[in-house]
């Protein structure tokens, strides 16, 4: 296993890292530059994306033949920490869920025709993306092969669509969405993927659901499904092969979040750092402090075994494996490391830290949903005890 960084990474690292401090960061201190729901401005983040894209950073994770940079997964893994060093980093740099993991979905399995329709506007920025899987109970969540109810029934070339989903993240702003359905009683293949757009009728926003913490652009909404009609050429992969869409996305998904996460928790151990080390008490700065020392060392180890285990996962993706196992460990460990990142950059603060004069309570209440997307830590758990299970000691295998 090699993760050392191609030049190209390490040059695009730096860039944006240059990036951020002259565009980005200054923003994060206006708070004007703010929306009700707490994220960036949609006029400055379009003007942001307008300069990354004359910088040439943009297009990370789009093959060259659609006018990206094919990154292979280590170099991404780099560039999405950088990118997550600011709160509207990675959307600025158009790397944000759902975007970045529908476009991964798009570039995958989408037809040539799907590309030039649903996906290039994406990876352009002209619109937003989101994906509808999530129902109100007891429809789907962690089990969506055994509990989806949204149906989708076929009269000749189209299909007709009702049922209900929620929290579907981005939903208030999106224009093309990616729908899973139930084609079929199937317990294997009776799940189907399709596209539509905003404009089609059958289908609305019930509501957007207030959340803890601060949301994506679009926030979290509830949606109604009431005879929507997609033509069957609107339909992403076979019928019947809608788990097979989303493994292929959340296994990538859910590793971008890892890096993305990654660059927050180093921010956070930022702000601790540099607050420690000009704040005195008792006659000493608080970092020389040896109880000081331990809450950094310790926060710092576990962001960086989060980093081993997503460059594993990373590394292992380049290689052609699923790596669904490393993909599990590293959004346990990760989604661990943060919340412990920012939880003890707040204490070493005190009530600053608690306050809003400082990104950290924005973090704290964003990283608690890192245990519970794409998967809650418990479901990423027993993954691990079924390959621990079939694969006995192999499951520790280099190879």
């Amino acid at each position: 296993m090699d993760f050392s960084l191609s030049p190209r990474a390490r040059d695009l690292v730096r860039r944006i890292d240059a990036f951020l401090d002259a565009h980005v960061v200054p923003l994060e201190s206006d708070r004007s530059a703010f929306t009700e729901g707490e994220n960036i401005r949609e006029d400055l983040l379009q003007s942001l994306r307008a300069k990354a894209i004359r910088e040439g950073l943009w297009g990370f994770q789009v093959p060259v033949a659609l006018g990206g940079m094919s990154l292979s997964f280590v170099e991404m893994a780099a560039v999405y920490e950088a990118a997550g060093r600011s709160i509207f980093g990675p959307v600025s740099f158009n790397i944000a869920a759902p975007d970045d993991g529908n476009i991964h979905l798009l570039v995958r399995t989408a037809t040539p025709e799907q590309q030039e329709r649903w996906l290039m506007p994406i990876v352009r920025g002209e619109v937003r993306s989101a994906i509808v899987m999530t129902e109100p109970d007891p429809g789907a969540g962690s089990d969506p092969a055994g509990m989806m109810l949204t149906r989708a029934e076929r009269r000749g070339d189209t299909w007709i669509v009702n049922g209900r989903k929620w929290f579907i993240t981005g939903a208030d702003i999106a224009d093309h969405f990616i729908l899973l359905a139930r084609t079929s009683d199937d317990s294997r293949r009776g799940l189907t993927a399709f596209l539509f757009d905003r404009q089609q009728p059958g289908w609305r926003i019930e509501r957007r659901i207030p959340i803890m913490g601060p949301e994506e652009h679009g926030g979290h909404c509830e949606l109604v499904f009431e005879g929507l009609e997609i033509p069957d050429g609107n339909r992403l992969l076979g019928i019947g092969e809608g788990m097979k869409a989303v493994q292929i996305r959340l296994g990538i998904a859910r590793l971008t979040h890892c890096m993305r996460w990654l660059g927050m928790a180093k921010r956070a151990l930022d702000i601790a750092e540099g607050h420690v080390k000009h704040r005195a008490a008792f006659d000493q700065k608080l970092i020389d402090h040896e109880g000081v020392q331990w809450m950094l060392g310790e926060a710092a180890l576990n962001v960086q075994m989060g980093r081993l285990l997503t460059m594993q996962a990373a590394w292992r993706l380049d290689q052609g494996s699923r790596a669904r196992k490393e993909v599990s460990m590293a959004k346990i460990v990760v989604a661990d490391a943060l919340h412990k990142a920012i939880d003890t950059a707040i204490q070493l603060l005190g009530a600053k830290g608690y306050s809003k004069d400082t990104l950290l309570e924005w973090m704290y209440r964003y990283a608690r949903q890192a245990r519970l997307v794409d998967g809650a830590s418990e479901v990423h758990k027993m993954i691990l005890a079924q390959h621990l299970a079939k694969e006995g000691r192999e499951f520790w295998s280099w190879d």
